[in-house]
């Protein structure tokens, strides 16, 4: 039984660790030096990219379909973002591309509330304005 256990660990570990490539992966994008466009999410958090610079994006998956799920998007550096954001088993579901303005200092943030019954894969890709322009995004699921 311990066995099973570990085993369960470590594929677990071993899941995040892909997720978190995955995530990271495509484009230029660089972590903002010391910045936090968007706090850490807690517990809720099935994604957090405190800050990159550039055009990026991520994937990942696991949806619960009994919470509800809220995606944030911030910027800052100037410029502007624009989100596409892509559910896997609900395309009728994706929120418009989006933009966010993005002040040269203070973070601004958008939160879009995408309801409860969702499930399977997600990604988003953020196209930046300028190079600089820094980003963050969270996709949580609250309890």
């Amino acid at each position: 039984m311990k066995h099973a256990h570990l085993r369960g660990k470590t594929a677990a570990i071993a899941t995040l660790t892909a997720a978190l490539m995955l995530a990271l992966a495509g484009g230029t994008a660089q972590a903002a030096p010391g910045d936090e466009i968007i706090g850490y999410p807690g517990p809720d958090g099935l994604i957090w990219i405190p800050g990159q610079t550039g055009s990026s994006g991520f994937v990942s998956g696991g949806l619960s379909p009994r919470l509800d799920t809220f995606i944030t998007f911030g910027c800052a550096g100037g410029g502007t973002i624009e989100v596409a954001f892509r559910l896997d088993d609900h395309p009728d579901r994706d929120p418009a591309p989006f933009t966010v303005d993005c002040p040269e200092t203070d973070p601004a943030r958008v939160t879009v509330p995408l309801g409860t019954g969702l499930q399977g894969g997600f990604g988003a890709w953020v196209t930046t304005s300028t190079p600089s322009t820094r980003w963050g995004a969270t996709v949580v699921q609250p309890e």
